[in-house]
């Protein structure tokens, strides 16, 4: 029979201690790691999630509309322009677009609204998956609607900015000098809230497929940049995060909308300033094959 000498029972002891220790350690370890992963991925806001579900839409069939077969094909009309008209026209326009800035400080001055009746049938232009078009621009002009619409996102962005975004994203934010103050939602002349229809309903009620419609949207989104651009307004692109669900009530949005971008549009106060940044040179942006 075995029999343990203290000295034997004293070894065992440290081992087993040794042991737990390491496996206690092993699990902070991986405890770390996982806040450190959750640290540094950013959380999301499932309204910027694109949400066409094709495999859900099979299953649920009865209750989606199906789409038009047939429709009229027409000649296409296009102007063609000289080669050197060509350039100078693409030139311009890349001066133009250039020359677009995020500005956060908007001066309250009215500014026209037929400016933003073009601007916004300008975005309306946009391509979308099988022309569906799910986008819905919403005006907001009237001062105590633009104050609401401050408080909730200054409520959620400060959660935001403590908490959901990370310490790497808010470190990313601090040249641009933002926090979660938005003085600019009072003082802009115009808000624009896009929303993103993630499906449509037909005459008959039945539901309507949103193909790909955050794709379709945010393009819209960039044609409507270009036009505030041209038309001689500024905006700062901002993405209200943990809000969608607040401002499409206050809104009176339908639930099937959900918000993509909020746009603060007007003219550049008179002391407006942004950072001094610099774009990616052609050759870092582009490749031929």
């Amino acid at each position: 029979m075995f029999l343990l000498t203290p000295v034997l029972v004293a070894l065992v002891c440290i081992l087993m201690v040794w042991i737990f220790k390491n496996a206690d350690g092993g699990t902070e370890r991986r405890k770390g790691e996982a806040r450190a992963q959750a640290e540094a991925r950013p959380w999301v806001d499932e309204d910027l999630k694109d949400c066409t579900d094709v495999h859900q839409v099979e299953e649920d069939a009865d209750e989606w509309q199906e789409s038009e077969e047939d429709v009229e094909h027409i000649p296409f009309s296009h102007t063609r322009y000289p080669e050197r008209e060509m350039v100078r026209r693409s030139q311009e326009f890349y001066e133009l677009l250039n020359k677009r800035r995020s500005v956060r400080f908007i001066s309250n001055e009215q500014v026209p609204m037929e400016v933003i009746d073009n601007v916004i049938k300008a975005a309306g232009t946009a391509p979308s998956g099988a022309h569906t078009e799910p986008w819905t621009f919403v005006v907001v002009k009237d001062p105590d609607t633009k104050h609401q619409i401050r408080e909730i996102i200054e409520e959620e962005e400060e959660i935001n900015y403590l908490k959901r975004m990370g310490p790497r994203w808010v470190t990313d934010l601090k040249k641009f000098r933002t926090n979660w103050i938005k003085e600019y939602l009072d003082t802009a002349p115009v808000l624009i809230l896009i929303f993103k229809q993630v499906h449509g309903f037909a005459a008959n009620g039945k539901k309507k497929i949103h193909y790909y419609n955050e794709i379709s949207v945010s393009i819209a989104c960039g044609i409507l940049l270009a036009a505030l651009q041209n038309a001689g307004l500024v905006t700062v692109t901002t993405t209200p995060l943990n809000c969608g669900s607040r401002l499409r009530v206050l809104l009176g949005r339908p639930t099937n909308e959900k918000l993509l971008m909020l746009l603060p549009v007007g003219y550049p106060s008179e002391d407006a300033t942004v950072p001094d940044l610099t774009r990616k040179p052609l050759d870092q942006i582009m490749v031929t094959v």
